[in-house]
C-alpha cells in the first residue's frame, strides 16, 4: 500500500559534495543553524550485551560501542549539461550484526554508492560491499572483511515489548562525531515514516533521544543494551534535532535482514491503495461506515483489478478534512479493520501471490472482494 507520511521528515545522512571545479560545500538533508550539544564518552574493555536488567547509560555504552561503526559512502553523479561529474561523500552509522562481517544500516545511507568504507571504534577502516537493500523499509546490509576481534555483534531486542516512557540510548556518528551517545525515552509508538520509495514504514518508534545528521543507520538501544530500532529520520523545522526522532522497529529489522541475507532483496505484498481512517465518531456525519476509506487506487494494481473505488470528494468535520465517496474497508480475511494502520499491518503480514478477502462498504451496503496481492513496485 502507498500511504505517504505528510509531515516533513529529514533523512539523517550528512554529506560533503566536491564539485568539478574543486569547491567544497558541506551540507545535510536539511539546513540547521542550531547549536548541537552531544554527549561523548570514552571507555575501555567493552563486553557484549547480555544482561536483561536495566543498565546505566554508561554500562550500555561500554557493552555496545565496539559494535557501532561509522559508514562513509562515495558516489559520482553527472551534475551539469556539459557532462561534468560531481563526487559526493555521505556519512552515516551502522552496527555489527554477526561475526561474518554483516553490518546493518539505512538504505538511504548506501543508496547509489560507488564505494563504501566502514570505520570501527579503534579507527581501523575497511572497504564494504552491499549485500542487499530494501527501500520500502529503509534498511540495508553491507559486509566487511575485518578481523574477528573487531566484529562485536549487537543483539536485536523485541520492539513489541516497548512502552511509552521506556528509556532508550542512541549511539552513532552525528556530524561525523563518532562514538557519540545520547539518551532519552520512547516518546510514542506506532508512528509512520515514509520510506525512500514513498511507502509507509509502520510501527516506527518515536524518541526524544538526540539524533542528528550522521546518526542514520545507528542503533537505538533499550536499557538492557539490546537494539530495538534503527535510527532513520527526524522531524524538524530547523533541520537539526528538535527532540522528535524516529527509528525502524527491531521487529521489522529482523524480518527484513533475514530476507536480505538469504536473497539480497525482500518482496512486500502490495494492494495498491492509499486510505484514510474514518473514526466512528465522525462516520455518521460523513454518511460512511467506520474503517479505512480508500482515498486513491493505482491503475493496474490488485485493488484496481478487484474494482475498489477511490474517493470522489472531501468533507470537513470538526476542522478535519475527510475523503468521501470511496469504499470503506472494514475487514481483511474476516479480521476487523478500523484504522489505516490495521490495514497496513494486515497487508504487510501477507506475501506477494497471497489471495485475501476484503470486506468493504459502498453506498451503505457490504461487499466482499477476493484480491491476489502482488509485489510492491520499486
Amino acid at each position: 500500500m502507498h500511504l505517504p507520511r505528510t509531515p516533513i521528515l529529514a533523512a539523517l545522512a550528512a554529506a560533503i559534495a566536491v564539485g568539478a571545479g574543486g569547491g567544497v560545500a558541506i551540507y545535510a538533508a536539511a539546513t540547521s543553524n542550531t547549536r548541537t550539544v552531544v554527549r561523548q564518552v570514552t571507555v575501555d574493555n567493552a563486553s557484549p550485551a547480555s544482561s536483561t536488567s536495566s543498565l546505566s547509560i554508561g554500562q550500555i555504552y561500554k557493552r555496545s560501542y565496539k559494535g557501532v561503526v561509522e559508514i562513509t559512502v562515495t558516489s559520482t553523479q553527472n551534475s551539469s549539461p556539459f557532462g561534468n561529474s560531481q563526487t559526493q561523500t555521505a556519512q552515516g552509522s551502522g552496527f555489527v550484526y554477526d561475526t561474518d562481517g554483516h553490518i546493518i544500516t539505512n538504505q538511504h545511507v548506501v543508496d547509489g554508492a560507488s564505494s563504501i568504507s566502514v570505520k570501527f571504534w579503534n579507527g581501523a577502516t575497511y572497504k564494504a560491499t552491499v549485500v542487499g537493500t530494501d527501500a520500502s523499509t529503509d534498511l540495508a546490509v553491507i559486509k566487511v572483511s575485518a578481523p574477528s576481534s573487531l566484529l562485536v555483534p549487537l543483539t536485536l531486542g523485541d520492539s513489541d515489548k516497548l512502552a511509552v516512557g521506556d528509556g532508550v540510548v542512541a549511539i552513532g556518528s552525528p556530524f561525523g562525531l563518532e562514538e557519540t551517545v545520547t539518551s532519552g525515552i520512547v516518546s510514542a509508538l506506532h508512528r509512520e515514516m515514509t520510506s525512500p520509495n514513498r511507502f509507509t514504514i509502520p510501527d516506527s518508534i518515536q524518541t526524544d533521544a538526540a539524533i542528528n545528521h550522521g546518526n542514520s543507520g545507528g542503533p537505538l538501544l533499550d536499557l538492557s543494551g539490546h537494539v530495538i530500532g534503527v535510527n532513520a529520520q527526524i522531524e524538524s523545522d530547523s533541520g537539526g534535532n528538535d527532540g522528535v526522532g524516529f527509528a525502524i522497529p527491531s521487529k521489522t529489522v529482523k524480518s527484513v535482514v533475514s530476507g536480505l541475507l538469504a536473497n539480497g532483496k525482500v518482496e512486500h505484498a502490495f494492494l495498491g491503495v492509499s486510505s484514510v481512517t474514518i473514526p466512528s465518531s465522525v462516520a455518521a456525519d460523513l454518511n460512511l461506515t467506520a474503517g479505512a476509506e480508500v482515498a486513491t487506487v493505482r491503475n493496474g494494481t490488485p485493488a484496481a483489478k478487484a474494482g475498489l473505488r477511490a474517493a470522489t470528494g472531501t468533507r470537513t468535520v470538526n476542522g478535519q478534512d475527510y475523503p468521501t465517496g470511496g469504499d470503506v474497508i472494514t475487514a481483511v480475511d474476516g479480521e476487523k479493520i478500523s484504522t489505516v494502520e490495521a490495514l497496513i499491518a494486515a497487508v504487510s503480514a501477507k506475501k506477494p501471490g497471497d489471495t485475501i478477502s476484503i470486506t468493504y462498504f459502498r453506498g451503505g451496503k457490504s461487499h466482499t472482494a477476493h484480491v491476489t496481492l502482488t509485489s510492491r513496485p520499486s
